[in-house]
């Protein structure tokens, strides 16, 4: 694990625990000797993850469209900032330059980005970590309709146990330094599967 990325909310939410977790989290991520990854703005939670690891003497590289560096959203502050054409061109540069992904609280974005990462190792096209790292339950309800899926028989077992969701940062860094994939297809039906070959 040389890099983690860190999806976050572009606004810094209606708690202080929130904010005190990003500082949390980057600070760790610096020590860790990681660099970060992320969206490349100075705005909510974003802003706050990347300081804090710049605080702490670490590397940080920002990814983000061009539409909001004209937005004037762009940190100037970073290790580097690369500049994509679109959202399509930054999951996928963030993708290339992350070891594995990690989710604070957030909005849209932030499960678009995460759910395509988990999208993409689910097709096989990715075998890197991912995981919640919760703030005051703020995932709890995500997590109960996730293991829903799997109830529905719309989610593989494996593959929601493969999904790390907590709120110890000493946890997350251990599961992700260990991380084995799960080795389950994405398909719950063996004879449905074999016919589509």
């Amino acid at each position: 694990m040389k890099s983690v990325c860190v999806y976050c909310g572009s606004n810094a939410g209606s708690k202080p625990a929130y904010t005190e977790r990003a500082i949390a989290l980057g600070d760790r991520i610096a020590r860790e000797g990681m660099a970060l990854v992320y969206g490349g703005g100075n705005v909510g939670l974003m802003g706050v993850v990347a300081d804090a690891v710049l605080a702490a003497g670490g590397e940080v590289i920002g990814v983000i469209p061009e539409q909001l560096v004209n937005w004037e959203v762009a940190h100037k502050g970073l290790t580097r900032l690369e500049v994509v054409a679109n959202m399509h061109e930054r999951k996928m540069r963030m993708f290339d330059l992350s070891d594995g992904f990690v989710a604070l609280p957030g909005g849209f974005g932030t499960l678009d980005e995460m759910f395509e990462m988990l999208t993409w190792r689910q097709l096989g096209i990715g075998q890197k970590p991912c995981a919640f790292l919760d703030v005051e339950d703020f995932y709890a309800p995500l997590i109960g309709m996730i293991d829903r899926m799997v109830e529905e028989r719309f989610l593989h077992p494996d593959q929601r146990q493969d999904l790390w969701h907590g709120d110890n940062l000493d946890a997350l860094f251990q599961w992700m330094r260990d991380y084995a994939p799960a080795q389950s297809t994405k398909w719950m039906d063996e004879k449905r599967r074999n016919s589509l070959r």
